[in-house]
């Protein structure tokens, strides 16, 4: 039995906020429904064919009336009316309601539609179940209505962060069915099942649909075998954890067209974002992400290899590079990869190609004028994509991240037997540390400076300045600086992290809040939260993380960004999920509970104390134990395959030596 089924990860349609648009994906195609409707649909992707403006609308006979589906609000009889539903990773359940009464008696029924994309064919599956209330025979007939459009062929290379549009260049689209009228006995139901599909792919929607299941379950398995079961009595947390866990499963694709299987995108559910980040990918959870991947992380990792880093940001399905150079990401394949050494042995030639690579995208960004030892990593096109000046040119993040990523590259290289230069890369790493804090940091102000080629600077009070703090850039007094700005008005909000100070008069604003304000990207937060518990500062990272629980009882999935101020999300233009949701989940296993995997297949484990409440975590496999943590505010208790193991100095254990 796997750790959690599909139904663990049901969600309760009832409870969602903004952005309320809702997907479901098979992974080779997504699908969303109508809003308003108990069983109209609209768009579909299931590259390389799109249909964003393909339509789906139902109505009803019922005894001899007809009833729409989703009409116009208003009083009396305005047809088919919502009632909530249920999300599922394979599926999503609506439910709806008609009750009326009039010449010819009563008329209610129960109606409850069920949507499933189809696996490695384009289109969809709707099924449609109809009970009688009355206490009559009731003779129904449904009409779908299926808009006269055609695919939009896009090819794989093309899938970047925009949503494909409406296109003509592709295939026809039809509906199957297995039949449209029924009479339905008193109290007695019959479905009805529908299939949307191209004119060259015609399947068997129930079996299409069955399909779907099986690779979902097959998927959970397989992902979450490794992945211990958290139970808490901590109010929200169990439910912020599973959701973080279905945000990632998400964005697993498993096309046997695209350039590694799985094929994790940085988001994908709306069409947008079907690529891969190394920012997002490596970035946010790689720890949890090598867990989850198996053996299989090593492929993603040779697949960002293959692209271009020095000149492209993400890689398309197909492999193909997009976009330009982006500051973050040589470090955050180097984060994956050290994530990735820990259960596995890596090949000596793969770390040396990581090491070729991040000092091809290094040559990309100039010296920076003073000592030629930090770098410029330029303007916002490269950095944060912020819309006023601020944190670009000479910063202190990535400038920081480069160097933690030459001493784990160090690392990786004593663990492996490539031939690295280790001594340079620690010397140069040691060099990189003291210039960000003599060149940046402004002990007046508390915070780092940016530094741009004229000389001009800027005290832009972003939420990367923490990223310094967790490569280890900071001595303790620039440490405990950066950390009295972690506080209610400045980055703190009661929903979450602000990823521009709101005490930063220059650089906060609200329409922008991926990172400009007024919110964050989903994995700051959580990404925050571990950072302090890195540096025992449990209370504090205990009180971010909180502020972020509501999610798990507010999404199916973690979306691109959210507020901090007010629960919710921008309800449109951005995307519908995102891979650094596993940051949730990432932050409560190697934050808390203290994971520490090493790239010489040790694991050591501290965990962190909790304020109140009692957390479990039953069932981590790491290089063949069982591991299980026990978590509250007076003790911890590791077990390593059912025996308790005895802490060290400062309460770490050896849960798995090295290989």
């Amino acid at each position: 039995m796997p750790p959690y089924s599909l139904a663990d990860l049901d969600f309760d349609l009832l409870r969602a906020v903004p952005p309320a648009e809702l997907w479901v994906g098979s992974g080779t195609g997504t699908v969303t429904p109508l809003p308003g409707t108990v069983c109209g649909v609209g768009g579909w992707f299931a590259p390389p064919q799109a249909a964003p403006d393909s339509r789906l609308t139902i109505s009803f006979d019922l005894d001899g009336r007809r009833v729409a589906d989703g009409g116009p609000p208003g009083a009396g009889d305005r047809g088919l009316l919502a009632a909530g539903g249920t999300w599922r990773p394979d599926r999503l359940v609506r439910h709806g309601t008609y009750h009326q009464y009039g010449s010819g008696g009563l008329v209610s029924v129960a109606v409850q539609s069920t949507l499933t994309p189809r696996h490695n064919s384009p289109g969809y599956v709707l099924a449609i179940t109809i009970r009688n209330r009355t206490d009559r025979p009731l003779p129904i007939t449904v009409h779908p209505r299926l808009s006269s459009t055609r695919t939009h062929h896009v090819p794989l290379s093309d899938w970047g962060w925009v949503p494909p549009g409406p296109g003509t260049n592709g295939d026809g689209i039809t509906v199957v069915d297995s039949g449209l009228s029924a009479t339905l006995a008193p109290s007695g139901e019959a479905t009805f099942v529908l299939g949307v599909q191209t004119d060259r792919e015609i399947g068997d929607p129930a079996t299409d649909a069955e399909q779907t299941t099986r690779r979902w379950e097959d998927l959970a398995t397989q992902a979450l075998a490794q992945v211990p079961v958290l139970t808490s009595d901590i109010p929200g947390l169990e439910q912020y954890y599973r959701r973080s866990l279905a945000s990632g499963l998400v964005c697993w694709w498993d096309d046997p067209s695209f350039i590694t299987n799985p094929f994790i995108a940085t988001s994908g559910l709306d069409g947008g974002a079907l690529c891969a980040y190394a920012w997002d990918t490596g970035g946010y959870a790689p720890n949890l992400l090598s867990l989850m991947l198996g053996d299989q992380v090593v492929d993603v990792i040779e697949a960002m290899l293959r692209a271009d880093l020095a000149q492209h940001y993400a890689i398309a399905p197909d492999g193909t590079g997009l976009g330009v150079a982006y500051a973050y990401s040589g470090w955050s394949l180097v984060a994956l990869s050290r994530a990735a050494a820990a259960e596995r042995h890596l090949a000596s030639k793969l770390i040396t190609r990581l090491y070729d690579v991040l000092s091809d995208l290094d040559q990309q960004f100039p010296p920076d004028d003073q000592t030629g030892v930090l770098r410029d990593y330029g303007d916002q096109h490269n950095l944060l994509e912020m819309r006023g000046a601020g944190w670009e040119h000479v910063v202190a993040s990535p400038n920081a991240e480069r160097a933690w990523s030459l001493d784990a590259l160090a690392e990786l290289s004593e663990a492996t037997g490539a031939a690295l230069p280790v001594a340079k890369l620690r010397e140069s790493a040691d060099r990189i540390r003291s210039e960000v804090i003599r060149q940046l940091w402004d002990d007046q102000a508390g915070w780092f400076r940016s530094r741009y080629p004229d000389g001009h600077t800027e005290l832009a009070y972003s939420i990367q300045a923490f990223d310094v703090l967790r490569s280890g850039a900071c001595p303790p007094e620039v440490a405990t600086a950066l950390i009295k700005q972690i506080r209610p008005g400045s980055f703190l909000g009661d929903y979450g992290v602000s990823s521009v100070s709101a005490e930063d008069d220059r650089h906060y604003e609200t329409g922008d809040i991926d990172w400009s304000g007024a919110g964050a990207y989903t994995g700051e937060a959580p990404q925050l939260a571990l950072t302090l518990w890195e540096r025992g500062e449990s209370e504090l990272a205990w009180d971010v993380l909180r502020r972020v629980l509501w999610m798990g009882d507010h999404y199916p999935y973690f979306p691109q960004d959210h507020y901090c101020d007010k629960p919710g999300a921008p309800a449109s233009g951005r995307r519908a999920n995102v891979i650094a949701g596993l940051t949730g989940a990432e932050a409560i296993l190697y934050g808390l509970a203290g994971l520490r995997p090493q790239p010489d297949g040790s694991l050591l484990i501290r965990p962190q104390p909790l304020p109140a409440g009692t957390v479990e975590l039953r069932g981590l496999l790491f290089r063949g134990r069982t591991i299980d943590i026990v978590i509250s505010p007076d003790r911890h208790q590791v077990t390593a395959d059912g025996h308790a193991l005895t802490p060290g100095p400062g309460g770490q254990v050896l849960a798995v030596p090295p290989r």
